[in-house]
């Protein structure tokens, strides 16, 4: 690796740990001013945002990229102002940085409490998507944290001219503009070099394929927050309502198929198979032609399906495809799901409602549904404003990482001369 990328990654690390210790400081007024006058900035920059992203576009296209991840990296006027509305949100959630937690009196007098504290510097390597960039800086922004962002080569006119167009308006606000960073160069040694920055860093948060977090996980130095790929379920059980259950898929598998929240895998219950599969393939090509890839059962109920491989039921596919499988119960759902789930969202439709509490408690994933699209898997969704990632893991946070996930705490301990 040439030497200047690490030159760049060593001062972009000391201006991060410079800025940490001034946003730690910061009031909660004086961190909303700063969100607000961004969010405004996002949309007073709309034209350069939209024409740095119409390269990206047009390069992604020229390389074939497939379309559900040009869906994932395309802006246009509606998503900047959900992202400037994202900032705005943020600045309106209760500041999560020194609260108190807990507090308690010991024997010999000392009073102890636990305090929420900002992580620090975060690190946030991620693929496509230049909401991101926003949606990152505003959430460590709020919970006192500086953040280094390492985008993809396909969204780096895009995730530059956000950058620059949030860190203009922190100058405008009187705040360091090192608040937020972006990585210009693209290649991969740099991104593996930046996970072993474990001087700088605090946290490093991988988002995109599982390519990508596989790799951060073998090889940086640094704690991770792991984020999951999305194999989402839908099990369609034998109580289940037709239309709502054909409206629900619909809606989880088409209306962004390159999202990680999108349904991709339908497990259904051999009673309800028939009616409902012959419904869905009616009512789905109303909106797009979805290939469904199922089991034999499944094929024999439809003409056009595709006998599916095993590969099939496992896979995130990002794409108008969907695996299908039958089964006689709600064990066999719950241990299908179990075991081909990336337990992210998995999501049952029925009126039972003993089988609704049975596969909630059951499922072992981040996110559970009765009864509702996966597709709410989104922290705007579940009202954090934005969110920087959502985790498929069970350590520190799980779900849709707002906030709060974004704090950690410390002990202040009071005494008056006490000694062991």
């Amino acid at each position: 690796m040439e030497k200047n990328n690490l030159d760049m990654l060593e001062v972009l690390g000391k201006k991060a740990v410079t800025a940490k210790f001034k946003l730690q400081v910061l009031t909660e007024e004086e961190k909303n001013k700063a969100l607000l006058c961004a969010a405004q900035g996002l949309l007073d920059d709309r034209e350069e945002i939209l024409e740095a992203n119409a390269r990206d576009m047009r390069a992604g296209r020229e390389n074939g990229m497939q379309e559900g991840l040009l869906d994932r990296l395309k802006l246009d006027a509606d998503r900047i102002g959900a992202m400037a509305e994202g900032l705005r949100q943020v600045a309106d959630l209760p500041d999560p940085v020194g609260k108190e937690l807990e507090a308690w009196e010991r024997p010999n007098g000392l009073h102890l409490k636990k305090i929420s504290v900002p992580l620090g510097v975060i690190g946030i390597i991620y693929e496509s998507r230049p909401n991101v960039t926003a949606d990152a800086f505003a959430l460590c922004f709020k919970a006192g944290n500086a953040v280094i962002l390492k985008g993809g080569s396909d969204a780096i006119h895009s995730n530059g001219a956000i950058t620059a167009s949030l860190r203009k308006s922190l100058k405008k606000t009187g705040v360091i503009e090192d608040a937020v960073q972006l990585i210009g160069a693209t290649d991969r040694e740099i991104t593996t070099a930046f996970m072993k920055c474990k001087n700088y860093i605090d946290v490093l948060i991988p988002r995109g394929s599982a390519g990508l977090i596989r790799a951060a996980v073998e090889n940086s130095t640094i704690p991770i927050i792991e984020t999951g790929t999305g194999n989402c379920h839908i099990y369609i059980d034998e109580s289940a309502s037709v239309t709502d259950s054909v409206n629900i898929v619909i809606n989880a598998k088409t209306q962004r198929i390159g999202v990680c929240n999108a349904c991709e895998s339908l497990v259904i219950h051999e009673k309800i198979a028939g009616v409902f599969l012959s419904t869905l393939a009616q009512k789905i090509k109303q909106v797009h032609e979805v290939e469904i890839r199922g089991d034999e059962k499944v094929c024999e109920m439809l003409s056009d399906a595709v006998p599916a491989t095993e590969e099939d039921y496992g896979r995130e596919y990002l794409d108008y495809i969907l695996s299908a499988v039958t089964v006689k119960n709600i064990d066999e759902a719950i241990a299908h799901i179990n075991r081909y789930s990336t337990h992210h969202s998995d999501a049952i439709i029925t009126e039972n409602r003993e089988n609704a509490r049975k596969f909630s408690k059951e499922i072992d994933s981040a996110c559970v549904y009765v009864n509702a699209s996966t597709r709410f898997t989104d922290g705007f969704e579940f009202g954090f404003g934005a969110e920087i990632g959502i985790s498929t893991q069970k350590l520190h946070a799980r779900g849709p990482m707002g906030l709060p996930e974004l704090t950690t705490y410390k002990y202040v301990i009071e005494g008056d001369g006490q000694i062991r």
